[in-house]
C-alpha cells in the first residue's frame, strides 16, 4: 500500500481547501462583494459538486482508470484558476470559479474510491490516511491566517494556485488502483438508491452539509466582524481540525465499538449544539473554542462513518458512483443550498437566526438517520 504517497495527496488537496474555503469570503468581501454576492458565489463553488463528481464517476466506473482522470482534472483546475487573477465583475469571476471547480471537485472522490481499493480488508484503517488532509488543512488555515495579519487578502490567490500545482505533482505519484471486479453484481444502481436506508442516509448527509453552509461562508467574516484578527481566526478553524485529526487517529478503534448508525446520530446532535453555540455566544471565547472542538463530530465522525456506509452500500462496479453520488448530494447540493440561503438569511434575518436554521436541519438528519438508517455489521467486514 503506497501510504505516505496517498497521504501526501490528501495533505496538500485539504492544504488547498484549507487556504480557500475559510478565506475565500474574507477575500470576496475585500473585492466588494456584499452578502448576498458572497453567499452566491460561495454557492457556486459546492453546486459544481452536484454534476462534476457523478460525470466524472461515471466515466470512471466505465474506464477503470480513476487516477487518469485524478490527474487530468488537477492539472485543468490549476490552470483555469488563473483566470481569477484577471476576473473582473461578478459574472466574470463566477464562470472562473464553476470551470475550476468543475475539475477540482472531480478529483476528490475518484480518489477516495483509490484509495479504498488500496486498503481493501483493511478500510477501517481509512481515517489513518484521511488524517493527513486535516494536517494539511491545519498548516494551511494557521500559515495564511498569519500572513493575512500583514499581508491583504489578495496573497490568498498565489496561494491557492501554487497548491493546485502541487496536487498535480503528487498526484503522478499515486499509482492506479482499481476496485476488484464483482461478475456476480446483480443490483442495479437505481435499485440500491431507492432503499429507504440508503436514501435516509444520503438524506441526512445533505442535510449536515446544509448546515455547514454559514459556516464555511461567513464564519470568518463572523468573527472578524465581533473583533478576531485573522490569526486568532485561523487558529480557531485550526483547533476544529485538530480535534478531527485526533478523532481520525482513533476512528478505527471506535468503530469496533460503535456502529456507524450509532457514530451518525451522536455527530448530528452534536453539530446541532455547535451552530447554536456560534450563533449565539460569538463573543464568549470559551464557547468558540468548544464549538470548534465539536468539528470532530460535525465532520470528523460524521464523514469517517459515512465513508463506511458508502463503500458498504455501493460495491464493486458502483463504488465510483457510489462515492460520486455521496459527494454531489452532500458537499454539492448540501453546501450550495446551505451557502446560498446563509446569504439572503446573514443579510435579512442576521447570523443567529441562519446558525438556527442551521441546527434545525441538523436536528432532521438525526431524525432520517433514527428512523431509516440501519445498522449493518460492517466493522467486522471491513
Amino acid at each position: 500500500m503506497p501510504y505516505w504517497r496517498l497521504s501526501g495527496f490528501y495533505l496538500v488537496y485539504f492544504a488547498a481547501l484549507g487556504a480557500l474555503i475559510p478565506y475565500w469570503g474574507l477575500y470576496l468581501k475585500s473585492r466588494g462583494f456584499d452578502p448576498i454576492a458572497i453567499g452566491e458565489l460561495m454557492a457556486l463553488l459546492m453546486a459544481t459538486k452536484i454534476i462534476a463528481p457523478n460525470v466524472w464517476g461515471w466515466i470512471a466506473d466505465h474506464t477503470g482508470r480513476r487516477m487518469a482522470i485524478v490527474r487530468l482534472a488537477s492539472l485543468l483546475a490549476f490552470l483555469i484558476f488563473m483566470g481569477v487573477f484577471w476576473a473582473d465583475g461578478f459574472w466574470p469571476l463566477a464562470l472562473t470559479m464553476v470551470c475550476f471547480s468543475f475539475f477540482w471537485n472531480a478529483s476528490l472522490p475518484q480518489f477516495e474510491a483509490v484509495t479504498l481499493s488500496h486498503l481493501v480488508g483493511r478500510v477501517r484503517y481509512y481515517s489513518r490516511i484521511r488524517l493527513w488532509g486535516s494536517i494539511g488543512f491545519i498548516l494551511s488555515v494557521v500559515g495564511l491566517g498569519a500572513m493575512l495579519d500583514s499581508y491583504d487578502a489578495a496573497i490568498i490567490l498565489p496561494v491557492v494556485l501554487s497548491l493546485y500545482f502541487l496536487i498535480w505533482l503528487i498526484s503522478l505519484a499515486v499509482p492506479e488502483k482499481s476496485a476488484p471486479v464483482q461478475t456476480n453484481e446483480a443490483i442495479p444502481l437505481k435499485q440500491l438508491l431507492c432503499q429507504p436506508a440508503i436514501m435516509a442516509f444520503l438524506a441526512a448527509a445533505f442535510f449536515m452539509q446544509m448546515g455547514h453552509g454559514a459556516y464555511y461562508a461567513f464564519y470568518s467574516i463572523y468573527l472578524g466582524e465581533h473583533g478576531y484578527s485573522s490569526s486568532v481566526i485561523g487558529q480557531l478553524w485550526a483547533l476544529g481540525v485538530v480535534a478531527e485529526v485526533l478523532v481520525f487517529i482513533v476512528m478505527h478503534r471506535l468503530l469496533k465499538h460503535f456502529s456507524a448508525r450509532q457514530v451518525l446520530l451522536a455527530s448530528l446532535l452534536l453539530a446541532a449544539l455547535r451552530w447554536i453555540l456560534i450563533g449565539n455566544y460569538p463573543d464568549t471565547l470559551s464557547l468558540m473554542l468548544f464549538a470548534q472542538i465539536l468539528h470532530a463530530a460535525t465532520f470528523g465522525t460524521f464523514h469517517a462513518a459515512a465513508m463506511h456506509l458508502v463503500h458498504h452500500y455501493f460495491q464493486g462496479r458502483h463504488q465510483g458512483r457510489g462515492q460520486a453520488i455521496y459527494s454531489s448530494l452532500s458537499f454539492g447540493a448540501g453546501g450550495a443550498v446551505g451557502s446560498l440561503y446563509s446569504g439572503y438569511l446573514w443579510s435579512g434575518a442576521g447570523p443567529t437566526i441562519t446558525y438556527g436554521v442551521s441546527a434545525v436541519v441538523s436536528i432532521l438528519a438525526f431524525g432520517l438517520v433514527w428512523k431509516w438508517v440501519d445498522s449493518p455489521d460492517i466493522c467486522e467486514e471491513m
